[in-house]
């Protein structure tokens, strides 16, 4: 047996799914960036049940109402992971039980999208299971741990997360609600709204596209919504691209925005520079406000 090692060759014929999360304020228009996606080769995991946005869209959709549920979908898409042990979710022994559940795999063959939306309910969905579990109860009072239940719920949620992430030959977009806090100094943060603050802290470094869908304003003009793309942008919005292709704004079309992703980029070498700031911006930065 020889060093498993994959050449670069094999590495980029394999194919290679987009995986991102896309966050907004809640009437924004996330659920309606399904009408941008084919529907014959899109599967809506449709959690909300809010689905009056795309009345009429043909796709085909699933609907799970428990945690269980969202985990047993969760690893008949991805496949079983190897390194768990039997009693794991996930595990060899779950995706057994579950393909004797759901039948044969290869049923989502024809889909290379999956849409969930949105993570905000999972995360609602996990934190209500993590509170009938043993470790949301004190060993000592018997009373409910609610530090116990949020860690769990953390370990859960990245689980859940990182094994969709995997499942490397499938687009996956997570959408969900922006919300709008100010810190101590009275200055405005955006945070994902999601249970804790363990999945939303580590989501960003799961998925490779991390996108918010936001009201912009151009000077005199009118209102208008659009994908807020790079990390340094002047609205502090929470966003990435690993990809380097997406400019930092791009139009709420996320079918356009795949296309754009897949496209041939421009050599790293040249992608990846440093253009030193002006003699003295750099002793003098003037803050955001």
């Amino acid at each position: 047996m020889s060093l498993p090692i994959i050449t670069a060759d094999q590495r980029l014929a394999e194919p290679r799914g987009i995986k991102g999360c896309i966050f907004g304020k809640s009437g924004i228009g996330k659920t309606s960036l399904l009408w941008t996606l084919d529907p014959a080769r899109t599967l809506f995991i449709d959690l909300e049940a809010g689905d009056l946005a795309i009345e009429g869209w043909p796709g085909d959709s699933i609907r799970p109402r428990t945690w269980a549920e969202c985990r047993d979908f969760a690893v008949f898409i991805g496949g079983p992971n190897p390194a768990l042990r039997d009693e794991q979710s996930y595990s060899p022994a779950h995706h057994a039980a579950v393909c004797q559940k759901f039948g044969d795999p290869a049923a989502l063959d024809r889909y290379d999208t999956i849409f969930v939306d949105s993570i905000t309910v999972a995360g609602r969905l996990c934190f209500q299971w993590c509170k009938g579990q043993p470790e949301a109860v004190s060993e000592k009072t018997g009373k409910p741990d609610v530090r116990g239940a949020y860690g769990l719920h953390g370990r859960e949620m990245i689980a859940w997360l990182t094994h969709l992430q995997h499942t490397r030959g499938r687009n996956v977009w997570f959408v969900g609600i922006l919300d709008e806090k100010f810190d101590d100094f009275n200055r405005r943060v955006f945070q994902p709204q999601i249970d804790g603050s363990k999945t939303g802290l580590e989501l960003p470094g799961i998925v490779d596209e991390v996108i918010t869908m936001a009201e912009l304003k151009a000077d005199g003009g009118d209102p208008y919504r659009a994908f807020v793309c790079h990390t340094i942008n002047p609205w502090g919005f929470p966003a990435k691209d690993r990809s380097g292709r997406l400019c930092p704004v791009e139009e709420p079309h996320l079918g356009r925005l795949m296309e754009k992703i897949r496209a041939p980029g421009t050599p790293a070498p040249r992608r990846l520079t440093f253009t030193p700031p002006a003699e003295g911006a750099a002793d003098h930065p003037h803050p955001q406000s």
